[in-house]
């Protein structure tokens, strides 16, 4: 069962003012600053919506409070932002009202988080879908945009919005979003040339150079340092909490996601970085012949490189910052700038540009986000836009004129449409509606807007008049035409009350607004209203190469030369004033006051002149006063015989009749005074606050008294459960113990009888024992005397043998006990397994000579046999080539000891591997056994030519090293010996069969360094082929080589070559070649 709530429940201080008694400036800032300690920032005045900034992060935005309010009355729970986004949505949604929401308050106050959150909540309870989750995401993302180019820094708020802002968001039937449309309204463009100290720039500016990539600023020409730039301040350039470089990322991605092209995004970017480097555009005086005074640009770089941003004329610009055209019918005339009006020019043109880019950004998103449908649709208008401004030191200006104005409207639209709303309500319940008394300020927006004699109005006569016209001049108008009005007050006016009051200075005038007296500095209204730009300058950026510049400046075009001077600023911002309060007047109001609570952006602070200074210019008090002037407080006759019909017995628990009647009942037996309250149609509506709090404290006191009964009933039901609970305990604890009990007696008596039994079957067994032992001990005792009976009469026999042979009998046994001893002791000293472990335990005795020797020669056997059969096949074959190069070499070649330790490779070319020799292992059409590089001898002079040699089962190949060539093949049966030295030289010698093919060129002299290796491989593969004999190893250092018809000595020295270490062969006559060795140490 969901549970009924209300406003008044909890409530701290009072959730709405129409109920605060008693009602007074003091006690509306007490009830205010009282709900800000408790971090209630949000409270009513009837459905107006009061927000206090807290300067802090609250958790009462989150999906859970949103599911919280969603459908759920006004009135029910307590105040909230989110209360009123509902209603107004689901007024629209049901009842197909158009809805306005009007956000006010000054720079700092959190309209603009105030209207995120309203944007967020509808966003959250519509519908879903792919098209309308679209739709919502572009219609947030606008904001980010908006503010990047609309918000800056200023001294009472980080992010202030510039300029004023309506948005009508567009639903459908269903009350899914459609699309958009935003309306802008006064961008602070004089902001673009100069901010007051301790503020910034617009955002874009500083994102832009802190957040571009270093590629995106060369191509616009610009510095990342803040300082290079004359439009950007320094003291505030960078701001706590706001990080540029990540906002500027976010102002790209939400351009992206309205719709924004990259064309078009880079367009915007070069006219932001144009503004900049127009600030750095710099005039100099220069005297001309006659007498005048003309401008010169001083360093024309700047110009150069925004003249390349826009697609301009450099001569083009230069001449319309120096010259003025002015045209009338058919003449023209052209004058030269002075210092002074060509930076009056300059910043003229950086304000139009960039407050025309700003312009076009919002027709541009506006495009991406209207309603694609022709159909009609419900619209939901969200108006952000600048609060009541005065500023305490009187420097108000034309801005603050301005929006003040705007004000004034709202305030006159606010009580109009209040009290309309009040009227309809009356109406509509049966009330009767008695005219209400309140504060009428059509005087004061007449004074301003009226056409003949307002205030604007002058201001543009003044403007377009001929002559000398200065802010002086059209104060003395002023005080002309207004001095009679009673809102008015000047001290230069005809009336003579303000002569004498030294609080209003000779250059201002001073209106009574709503809110209060606003003192305005007359100085620049004339200029700011004229917000002039020379037509040079338009024509100028018209004849740019750039698309979009072509679209800011239309009256540029010479084809279209319009000599009618443009609307002032003031005309423009009435009209616009006009359409907005005509919109709203069609919609169904819905107002949220923002307050800011100090001055110091600090959360827990309460300035209370502050605050009363905005309650004031709010009009809060006469909000409430308005509101109060009929009935105070109004329910719906359901909640209120609900949340009050504890109060009556006859209406208590259950009332089964209508509630109006049951309203009625509880009315009269509580016998509240008939002219406080009067029923309608479907609600109950109470003149007084006291009479609610009467109902109230009733209520708390009837509350009281039903939870002392609670209490009552619950702590009488707690007892008895306590004790039945009790009871129920100690019946399960007493049956556990007395099983407990048992067990324990039990398991005493088991344990008892377990002793007896044992003590019994233990003297049983030890009887039985006893009876065995005695029985064991007569049947050996009867053995025993049989034994002795029978060795004696054995004895007796065989006495004359034994005496016989025991000498040999004794002699065997001790034998046998000496080789059961060695052989045991054998056993405990066995040597290792080691083949080369020639340890071997000594000889006892004399006697055992041979059968140590033989036992120690077969051990040896077996652990060789053991030792082998761990070899693999490839591991036998290595140790079988090492054993037939140690019968070969050992002892005969003294190069052979450093081979043993030498593994035998066989391919040390890798000749199947390599690519290099991919040709030659193709023309081997056997398995190659040893592949190395090896020297062929030439006798003409000794030396050594690189050759590969190749050994397979049946031939030896000889091929050049670089090419794979073939150049000898010679079968293994035309071997007849080969023929080495006994020194540690690589030389050996292949011995050719006489007459065979192969001798025709003669013997093949050779030089290796793995000599033993392929003399030991040579000599095996002849010992396996069976076609072939076994191949003759000539040891010796001095034998014969032929070569082809002429047989050559080569004899083997020992001596010191010239070239160092290795072994040298010399030619000594054609009969002799002399191999030097170097001599072993």
């Amino acid at each position: 069962m969901e549970v009924k709530t209300s406003l008044l429940d909890n409530m701290i201080g009072v959730g709405d003012m129409v109920l605060l008694e008693p009602l007074s400036e003091d006690s509306f800032l007490e009830n205010l600053q009282k709900r800000f300690d408790h971090n209630e920032i949000y409270t009513y005045i009837g459905s107006v919506v009061i927000s206090m900034n807290p300067y802090r992060s609250l958790p009462i935005f989150t999906p859970d409070k949103v599911e919280e309010y969603r459908n759920r009355n006004f009135y029910e729970l307590s105040p909230h932002i989110y209360a009123l986004a509902d209603e107004a949505y689901r007024s629209l949604r049901d009842q197909d009202k158009d809805q306005c929401i009007l956000i006010t308050g000054e720079s700092g106050a959190g309209k603009t988080e105030a209207s995120k959150l309203v944007m967020s909540y509808v966003a959250a309870v519509c519908g879903k879908g792919q098209e309308v989750n679209k739709v919502k995401e572009q219609l947030l993302q606008s904001n980010p945009v908006l503010e990047a180019f609309g918000n800056a820094k200023t001294v009472r708020n980080d992010n202030s919005s510039r300029f004023g802002k309506y948005m009508d968001i567009e639903f459908d039937f269903k009350g899914d979003p459609l699309g958009g449309v935003i309306s802008n309204y006064l961008l602070e463009k004089s902001r673009v040339v100069k901010q007051p100290r301790g503020e910034r720039n617009f955002h874009v500016f500083y994102q832009l150079l802190s957040g571009a990539s270093d590629d995106t600023l060369r191509k616009l020409k610009l510095d990342r340092d803040f300082s290079k730039y004359n439009y950007l301040s320094l003291d505030s350039a960078a701001v706590n909490g706001l990080d540029d470089a990540a906002n500027f990322r976010t102002v790209r991605n939400a351009m992206q996601i309205v719709g924004f092209m990259e064309d078009e995004v880079q367009s915007v970017l070069e006219l932001v970085a144009a503004v900049l480097k127009l600030g750095n555009i710099e005039f100099k005086p220069e005297s001309r012949c006659n007498g005048t005074d003309e401008s010169r640009i001083k360093d024309k770089n700047d110009l150069k490189e925004m003249c390349e941003l826009l697609g301009i004329e450099q001569s083009v610009l230069e001449r319309a910052f120096s010259y003025r055209t002015v045209e009338a019918k058919m003449e023209k005339v052209s004058t030269t700038l002075n210092v002074a009006q060509a930076y009056y020019a300059r910043d003229a043109l950086a304000k139009n540009l960039y407050s025309r880019l700003f312009s076009w950004l919002v027709t541009r998103i506006n495009e991406s986000i209207k309603a694609q449908t022709k159909t009609r649709h419900k619209v939901m208008g969200v108006l952000d836009i600048y609060g009541f401004e005065i500023f305490e030191d009187g420097d108000n200006s034309f801005e603050q004129f301005i929006i003040n104005y705007c004000n004034e409207k709202l305030q006159q639209i606010f009580i109009e449409l209040t009290l309309r709303e009040e009227q309809e309500e009356y109406v509509r319940e049966g009330i009767e509606w008695t005219n209400i008394e309140y504060f009428n300020n059509a005087i004061i927006c007449d004074l301003i807007e009226n056409n003949q004699n307002g205030i604007l109005a002058m201001l543009d006569e003044e403007c377009l008049r001929p002559g000398t016209v200065t802010d002086e001049t059209f104060l003395d108008k002023l005080n002309t035409v207004c001095a009679e009005h009673q809102h008015f007050e000047s001290r230069l006016s005809k009336n003579s009350k303000f002569l004498t009051d030294h609080s209003l200075p000779h250059n201002c005038f001073r209106i009574q607004h709503y809110a209060g007296k606003v003192l305005y500095r007359v100085e620049g209204f004339v200029d700011k209203n004229n917000d002039l730009l020379y037509r040079d300058l338009s024509q100028a950026m018209y004849k740019a190469n750039h698309s979009l510049i072509k679209q800011l400046f239309p009256e540029g075009n010479p084809a279209k030369v319009n000599l009618k001077r443009p609307p002032t600023a003031g005309f423009q911002f009435r009209a616009s004033v006009g359409t907005l309060m005509k919109n709203l007047q069609t919609k169904n109001p819905n107002y949220i006051r923002c307050i800011k609570p100090n001055d110091k952006k600090a959360s827990h602070i309460f300035t209370d002149s502050l605050v009363r200074h905005q309650v004031r210019y709010l009009g809060l008090m006469e909000n409430v006063r308005v509101r109060r002037a009929g009935y105070a407080f109004r329910q719906a006759y359901e909640p209120c015989l609900e949340r009050y019909k504890m109060l009556c017995k006859r209406t208590w628990p259950h009332w089964r009749g209508p509630a109006r009647e049951g309203v009625e009942v509880l009315m009269t037996d509580l016998q509240v005074p008939a002219e406080e309250f009067s029923y309608g149609r479907s609600k109950i509506f109470i003149r007084n606050p006291r009479t609610l709090f009467f109902l109230e404290e009733r209520r708390r006191q009837c509350l009281e008294d039903l939870a002392t009964l609670i209490q009552k009933i619950y702590r009488g039901w707690k007892c008895r459960t306590q004790f039945l609970l009790l009871k129920k305990s100690q019946v399960t604890v007493a049956a556990w113990y007395r099983r407990y009990a048992q067990q324990k007696k039990y398991k005493r008596i088991k344990s008892a009888t377990t002793v007896v039994q044992s003590y019994t079957r233990g003297w049983q067994a030890r009887k039985l024992l006893r009876e065995l032992k005695y029985q064991k001990r007569c049947e050996e005792a009867v053995t025993t005397i049989a034994a002795f009976w029978h060795g004696t009469q054995v004895r007796r026999e065989y006495r004359k043998f034994f005496r016989a042979n025991a000498g040999k009998k004794i002699y065997d046994f001790t034998i046998q006990r000496i080789i059961q001893k060695y052989f045991l002791n054998l056993k405990s000293t066995m040597p290792s397994m080691s083949p080369i472990d020639k340890n071997w335990p000594t000889r006892p005795y004399l006697f055992l000579d041979g059968v140590h020797t033989d036992l120690r020669r077969i051990f040896h056997l077996w652990r060789c046999k053991k030792y082998r059969s761990q070899f693999t096949e490839e591991k036998k074959a290595v140790y079988e080539e090492k054993l037939e190069a140690s019968e070969i070499f050992k002892d005969k070649k003294a190069l052979y000891p450093s081979s043993v330790s030498q593994p035998f490779k066989g391919d040390y070319l890798e000749i199947s591997k390599n690519p290099k020799y991919q040709k030659l292992n193709s023309a081997v059409d056997e398995k190659v056994l040893l592949a190395d590089v090896v020297n062929k001898i030439n006798r003409a002079n000794g030396k050594g030519t690189a050759r590969i040699f190749l050994l397979t089962k049946k031939s030896v190949v000889l091929a050049d090293q670089k090419t794979g060539q073939v150049k000898a093949s010679v079968p293994l049966p035309d071997l007849s010996s080969v023929s080495v030295s006994t020194q540690t030289d690589g030389f050996f010698a292949l011995r050719l069969k006489e007459g065979s093919a192969s001798a025709v060129k003669g013997d093949f002299l050779l030089s290796s360094e793995h000599l033993i290796e392929i003399i030991t491989k040579l000599h095996r593969v002849g010992a396996t082929t069976a076609d072939m004999e076994q191949l003759n190893v000539d040891i010796s250092d001095e034998f014969l080589v032929q070569f082809k018809q002429d047989k050559v000595c080569v004899k083997f020295i020992q001596g010191v070559p010239k070239n160092g270490n290795s072994v040298s062969c010399k030619r000594k006559n054609n009969r002799l070649l002399e191999v030097s060795v170097p001599t072993t140490p």
